[in-house]
């Protein structure tokens, strides 16, 4: 090995926008003349006039893995740790392995162009995402800075926000920003298709529409369900019960609509959700609606009858059982439970409710009931009807 990967960082990234060589530093320069082998995307390369090695196409960083201990310069877009490639080969590298020259993001340009505060706009990747992670996040008046895959993708987002009551919406497209073949052209959603701009493409909207309640207890009718749903007032208690937190591991246990796993993994970035249903005809409503949230990445659908299906499971922060308690199933919940990690069990029968009290005199915790009543017509007047009385228990191990 030579000297670089020793005392010297064998690797540069390099950060480049659509002006060329005029946005390179010194630094970045220098590494480029010093470097035995070039990396980067096809119009990197072009726009800085180099000959190196493109990136393959699915995108990998194993070519610039295998040049290590080697002068390598990886080319990447704007800030690389930025919704870019910086994060995912530093994940594979010790920090004195690399080296980083960054150059203004999109973000940070797109923001100048609109004079938005960078720290009051939401900024998402959406080049190889789904649009419906927008869902959560737009609102009347919230700021969305996002990259996109194509040109056409703009045509794309322009039917997905009509459709999601955001028609309004002022969208400014932007076309290789900060470069020769630069174009900025604004229209309301509703008329993105109109639109004919080719990558790289990245929008600036101005959300006009009301978005989703981030309150716990959404209405039943966002959820896909044939009729097996934790209803709207009993999830708005399970969810404070469940208490959720970022980053945590969630097991739903019964999972019927999923509407329980939507909601707990809306309340905390960065959790993973894994819903067990028995049924599997239940199983499509449930990708349906994570996917329609904009959470279906962060959930794993699982057609098993618990304890079986939790075998290969990470360990869980957060338990829910909706259905289908009993001793077996608790007994080998409770034995993957870490010590903190919370459990919710809500029943309806008596047998499920003698269990839990049972077990809750054991291992102490909360017991609830739960009896509502909606009203309803009776005659030509109204009525109170009441709905079966609901027991939970919230226990912490």
């Amino acid at each position: 090995m030579s000297d670089f990967g020793k005392t010297t960082p064998w690797l540069t990234i390099i950060g480049c926008g659509e002006d060329g060589p005029a946005g390179l530093t010194d630094a970045s320069r220098k590494a480029i003349a010093d470097a035995k082998h070039i990396i980067g995307a096809p119009r990197h390369l072009e726009v800085l006039d180099l000959l190196g090695d493109p990136f393959p196409v699915p995108f990998s960083i194993a070519p610039v893995i295998a040049k290590r201990g080697e002068a390598t310069v990886m080319l990447t877009s704007g800030d690389p740790f930025w919704f870019g490639a910086g994060g995912s080969i530093a994940a594979q590298l010790d920090p004195s392995e690399y080296i980083c020259h960054s150059a203004p993001s999109v973000f940070s340009m797109i923001a100048a162009r609109m004079g938005w505060r960078l720290e009051e706009t939401l900024c998402m990747g959406l080049h190889a995402k789904s649009f419906s992670r927008l869902l959560p996040l737009a609102s009347d008046g919230v700021q969305i800075i996002a990259t996109l895959r194509d040109g056409a993708a703009i045509s794309d987002l322009g039917a997905y926000l009509t459709e999601s009551g955001f028609r309004d919406s002022v969208v400014t497209c932007f076309q290789s920003l900060g470069g020769y073949q630069e174009q900025c052209i604004k229209r309301k959603a509703s008329e993105l298709s109109q639109v004919d701009l080719h990558h790289p493409v990245a929008v600036a909207i101005d959300c006009i529409g009301r978005g989703i309640s981030r309150a716990s207890g959404l209405a039943d009718e966002l959820f896909a369900t044939d009729g097996q749903i934790t209803k709207r007032p009993v999830r708005a208690l399970t969810l404070s019960a469940l208490a959720p937190c970022p980053n945590e591991i969630f097991w739903d246990i019964g999972a019927g609509s999923g509407s329980i796993t939507v909601e707990m993994l809306l309340a905390a970035p960065g959790s993973r959700g894994f819903a067990l249903e028995t049924r599997a005809d239940r199983i499509e409503n449930i990708r349906k609606n994570a996917d329609h949230f904009g959470i279906g990445h962060r959930v794993e659908v699982i057609n098993a009858h618990a304890p079986a299906g939790l075998d290969d499971l990470p360990a869980p922060d957060a338990i829910f059982i909706g259905g289908g308690l009993n001793a077996e199933l608790f007994d080998a919940l409770w034995a993957k439970m870490p010590d903190g990690a919370r459990l919710v069990a809500n029943t309806v029968t008596l047998e499920s409710e003698a269990l839990i009290t049972q077990l809750a005199g054991k291992l102490g915790g909360e017991l609830m009931r739960f009896d509502f009543a909606q009203a309803a017509p009776l005659g030509r007047m109204r009525g109170w009807q009441a709905a079966r009385p609901v027991v939970q228990w919230r226990v912490v191990k």
